[in-house]
């Protein structure tokens, strides 16, 4: 499994809507035949900030499979009008 994790910046004001956009799109992801998992975790130390953690089968099931989806653009149009910078995106493979 490879672990997508992307550090998503918002107004910290409108971190109940967000969180609950993010529930809303999430069907959207667990739709992918290669989305194994996802979850969104607020950073304690620094307001408006968030991880998106994600379970892929590899990164081009993320990277090139799932960008192609109707669903990967609904995401976009759902939270995109939130980030206050452009997500910043990397992939993890489990050590240990």
């Amino acid at each position: 499994m490879i672990t997508e994790i992307a550090t998503l910046k918002i107004d910290p004001d409108l971190a109940q809507r967000f969180e609950e956009t993010v529930l809303a799109a999430r069907p959207h992801f667990l739709a992918a035949p290669d989305c194994l998992s996802f979850r969104l975790d607020r950073v304690v130390e620094e307001a408006g900030t968030y991880l998106l953690i994600v379970g892929w089968t590899s990164v081009a099931a993320h990277m090139e499979d799932f960008r192609q989806t109707e669903g990967f653009q609904r995401w976009r149009e759902l939270a995109g009008p939130f980030f206050t910078a452009p997500p910043q995106v990397i992939h993890s493979a489990k050590v240990i």
